[in-house]
């Protein structure tokens, strides 16, 4: 059977070679009959830890430490033959100190920007109230370069996307539904208590103000107008929201997603 891509290495015990070790979820990047032990890597003296690392698939977003032979080290440093290699994933609860951080500080209230093909995922976090630019347009280089000018981070389930450098923030989307997806980047990012749903326009993502109803009354269908007396118009798009009949269903999601975190169930606000 043929070697995994990235994963080639010299005969056992060759001296020109690195040893990697991945830890936590890390390990998930790696073929699964891989998972559980050191990766060796044929050593190329012009390569750097981000290189190796990236070699075996590990997107550099994903790194929040590495460690060569007891020392921490940064991405351009290039290890020499035989040099053992620990590589951590990020970390968003431990305080990591003084010790150098390989990318700059987290922001406090992330913005994001998905890929294509989470367009449910973009929807849910919106919902949940996070800022989530998405398209069905919008192309890897786009996506990119949005994130970068705007701070914004990545999610997506592209590890080419997670290796490029304009990436400085991104989280690799694991397959699943909507809500899994949502509560794993919430976990990731520890952001279970930054919930405001019914806050943000589920189409372009804008925040919603309260609005008086005699202010949108002429755009109003008959029913609605009978029915409904609580408004919020989005600031982007224009588009008016209100308490309907699939509010019931939304809530439903949002207390499902409080509840996989380990919150109180429920949510505020009204959507339509």
């Amino acid at each position: 059977m043929a070697a995994a891509p990235g994963l080639d290495a010299p005969p056992e015990g060759s001296a020109a070679e690195v040893e990697l070790r991945l830890y936590a979820e890390l390990q998930d990047f790696l073929p699964a009959d891989r998972r559980g032990g050191p990766v060796r890597r044929p050593h190329r003296p012009h390569q750097t830890v981000k290189d190796l690392i990236e070699a075996v698939g590990v997107p550099h977003s994903e790194v929040e430490l590495v460690v060569v032979e007891g020392e921490v080290v940064d991405f351009s440093h290039r290890p020499a033959a035989g040099d053992r290699i620990a590589v951590y994933p990020a970390f968003r609860r431990l305080d990591l100190g003084p010790l150098p951080r390989l990318h700059p500080p987290w922001p406090e209230q992330p913005r994001f920007a998905a890929d294509v093909h989470l367009g449910r995922l973009a929807r849910l976090l919106r919902l949940l109230g996070f800022d989530v630019r998405w398209a069905n347009d919008l192309d890897d280089d786009e996506l990119a370069a949005v994130a970068e000018a705007e701070g914004r981070v990545v999610l997506t389930a592209d590890r080419g996307l997670l290796k490029r450098n304009q990436v400085v923030h991104g989280v690799f989307v694991r397959p699943g539904d909507a809500v899994e997806q949502a509560v794993e980047v919430l976990r990731r990012l520890d952001l279970g208590g930054r919930l405001a749903p019914f806050t943000r326009c589920l189409v372009c993502g804008g925040e919603l103000d309260e609005v008086p109803k005699a202010a949108v009354l002429d755009r109003l269908e008959p029913l609605t107008r009978r029915h409904h007396d609580r408004f919020r118009r989005c600031g982007g798009c224009d588009r008016i929201y209100w308490p309907g009949s699939h509010h019931e269903r939304l809530a439903a999601t949002v207390a499902e997603v409080r509840a996989r975190l380990g919150g109180s169930p429920g949510g505020s606000g009204a959507g339509g």
